[in-house]
């Protein structure tokens, strides 16, 4: 196939790029910075220097391949409605990626029994709703002829494909821990998050390329882990002072309100069943508390 992947420069975009070129597809790579180039090419990658602004480079790039994914922005609505416009009609694959915080909880880093499935989605905070809706734009795609999917990723964690990418959540504590030299984690750490290994990712948006039904949405998941555990195994790994309790207000100041609130200090507990029952996906990576152990430094 020829495959038109967004964010190709990015750790999921560049990782799921590199493997479906390892597979012998022709993949071309949006990227922002030309300077990336060599590391795709070395991939197996074609770049493509452009935006997500670029409606005209979408257009085109998406209308000469066989299958479109999606994996450089969440929230850029213009980019998903330019894509779907190009594709109308042709059954092609789409596949846009989401993530499951659009279930976070903001709990401040307090643990909660809610646990959501695809067929069980609850409202989305206020916070949350525009990327929702990219979500429900995406998967009503469906019914003008593209064969649509939205492939919703919880906490990722690995390293990526292309040189000097990272994942959201778990680079960001580590940063803050070799800063500060004290691994911290959001109010006292008890929120849950459901995770996934980059490389049983790769695999999904592989199997949903291939026969994905139309108009379909997938968590994408292989276990949960609480923070506190989390940040427990990363100050062995890192051999630092730790983990300690982190007033919300104080990881603000160091992450942001969205990466505080959301990616770090609320619950994401999610069950990924129609990627297992629909594809046959079977992740290969189990446990994130081990990757942190042993794998997360290098």
């Amino acid at each position: 196939m020829k495959i038109f992947i967004t964010g190709a420069g990015g750790f999921i975009g560049g990782s799921i790029a590199a493997g479906l070129a390892r597979d012998g597809h022709t993949v071309r790579g949006l990227i922002r910075r030309a300077e990336q180039s060599d590391a795709l090419k070395h991939a197996g990658i074609e770049p493509v220097v452009g935006s997500l602004d670029d409606a005209a480079l979408l257009t085109a790039e998406a209308r000469s391949a066989d299958a479109v994914i999606n994996a450089a922005s969440s929230d850029h609505r213009d980019a998903v409605e330019t894509l779907i416009a190009a594709l109308e009609g042709s059954d092609k694959p789409f596949l846009h990626t989401s993530g499951s915080s659009i279930v976070g909880d903001a709990s401040g880093g307090e643990a909660s029994d809610n646990i959501y499935t695809e067929e069980n989605l609850p409202e989305p905070t206020a916070d949350k709703a525009p990327r929702v809706a990219i979500d429900k734009l995406v998967l009503g795609a469906a019914k003008h002829g593209v064969r649509s999917a939205v492939l919703c990723n919880t906490l990722i964690y690995g390293h990526g494909a292309i040189p000097n990418t990272a994942s959201v959540q778990l680079p960001r504590l580590e940063r803050q821990a070799q800063k500060s030299g004290i691994v911290r984690h959001v109010g006292r750490g008890l929120n849950i998050w459901s995770n996934v290994h980059i490389d049983d990712v790769v695999d999904a948006y592989r199997r949903a390329l291939d026969k994905t039904p139309a108009g379909t949405f997938y968590f994408i998941e292989s276990g949960e882990a609480q923070y506190r555990d989390m940040t427990t195994a990363m100050a062995r790994a890192m051999q630092l002072r730790g983990p300690e309790d982190w007033p919300l207000e104080d990881a603000v100041k160091e992450w942001g309100y969205e990466m505080a609130n959301y990616g770090l200090g609320s619950n994401s507990r999610v069950r990924g069943k129609r990627v297992r029952f629909l594809l046959g996906w079977e992740p290969k990576r189990t446990s994130v508390i081990d990757w942190i152990e042993k794998e997360m430094v290098r």
